[in-house]
């Protein structure tokens, strides 16, 4: 297995286009996800993805972080699949769909 640097892991070229990705909007999203089918919860899944949860309360980033009482940052790695969500993540946004006003309750200090 072939490794590299973090140094020439930086000196790739990006395939990522930034320009393009900054300027998708929730409305772009909301139209690829039922052009994909997978707009809102999907059967069979064993939550509905962050960026759906989301969409589906009316919520920014940093307004859905601060209701699920995590760092913004975290809820941008779950919504672009940097980490894999685990079962306490799932659960959470289950409740987050389906009774985002008991999250906001039990989240009041």
């Amino acid at each position: 297995m072939a490794r590299m640097t973090l140094t020439e892991i930086k000196a790739r070229p990006s395939t990522i286009d930034w320009t393009r990705v900054n300027a998708t909007t929730d409305d772009d999203i909301d139209r690829q996800a039922r052009e994909d089918g997978t707009e809102g919860e999907i059967p069979g899944l064993a939550a509905p993805s962050p960026a759906t949860v989301r969409r589906h309360l009316k919520l920014t980033q940093k307004d859905i972080a601060a209701l699920a009482g995590v760092p913004v940052a975290t809820w941008r790695n779950w919504e672009q699949g940097r980490v894999r969500l685990d079962p306490a993540v799932q659960t959470l946004l289950r409740v987050l769909w389906r009774e985002p006003d008991a999250v906001r309750r039990a989240m009041v200090a």
